[in-house]
């Protein structure tokens, strides 16, 4: 493979993960983390625009140099975090299924991010 094709693949793969974590956000099942450190490790690897758009985003850009850095996460967003987390999760399985497997998987999802986000180290404020 040659290295342009590789490179755009790449870019293809960042953008992609990047997309997809982006929409993490809003979707309480769908991870952002994962795709956004994967987006970010697509970048440095073909562009060094994308790779500092990205970190220096002022969205989504401080927390993946956080985590990229070991420098873990504010008490308070892992609180805020989790909240919202079962509270989507809780209107789900309450009004937005009435199948058991997929009411099951959700919960059960929602413990792992539960205890992934619990896991993350804790970190003060500022």
């Amino acid at each position: 493979m040659s290295y342009k094709l590789r490179k755009q693949l790449l870019i293809v793969a960042g953008t992609i993960s990047t997309a997809i974590g982006i929409l993490g956000i809003f979707v309480p099942i769908l991870p952002t983390t994962p795709f956004l450190l994967l987006a970010a490790a697509c970048y440095i690897r073909s562009s060094e625009r994308f790779y500092r758009w990205l970190i220096n985003n002022r969205l989504f850009g401080t927390y993946i140099r956080n985590h990229i850095e070991g420098r873990g996460m504010p008490l308070r967003t892992k609180i805020f975090t989790i909240f919202l987390l079962w509270i989507a999760i809780g209107i789900s399985v309450c009004i937005g299924t009435q199948n058991l497997v997929v009411r099951i998987v959700l919960v059960l999802v929602a413990i792992g991010v539960t205890l992934h986000i619990i896991y993350i180290r804790a970190r003060k404020q500022g």
